[in-house]
């Protein structure tokens, strides 16, 4: 990490902590392309979204994935306040960004928040293993 990074973390904190003011939650995000240019920010927008899902990472990567080239895309970095959730890592990668840079870890939040892990909901499977893939052989063939 270099004094770069530090700037643009910075911002993401920033954005973090004028979330609540805007009826957020404190979690802030920027995308910065490969030339160092911001090319989006977010901020937490969960409560007045209605949205589980409206984290800033996982708005910053929908919309790379829409708007960026993969190149592009692949040169990026995002900062964030916080480290992405599993949700949100997932579009990370599937939006092909390059980099994630992060403040506090999931387990720092956690500690800091005092806020318990969701509780995981009952999972079963896998199961009808051949008549789930025709539909995935057919895709893909």
């Amino acid at each position: 990490m270099d004094q770069r990074d530090e700037q643009y973390l910075r911002r993401a904190i920033a954005l973090a902590a004028a979330a609540p003011g805007v009826g957020g939650r404190p979690f802030g995000s920027l995308l910065v392309g490969p030339d160092g240019s911001v090319l989006a920010e977010s901020h937490n927008t969960v409560p007045g979204d209605g949205d589980i899902t409206a984290h800033p990472e996982l708005k910053l990567a929908r919309w790379a994935a829409r708007e960026l080239e993969p190149s592009t895309a692949a040169g990026t970095t995002m900062y964030t306040s916080c480290e992405p959730c599993d949700m949100c890592s997932y579009a990370i990668d599937r939006a092909g960004l390059g980099r994630v840079v992060f403040a506090l870890s999931g387990e720092q939040f956690l500690e800091l928040s005092r806020v318990a892990n969701p509780k995981r909901v009952e999972r079963d499977g896998p199961a009808l293993f051949d008549e789930a893939r025709a539909p995935i052989d057919a895709f893909f063939s």
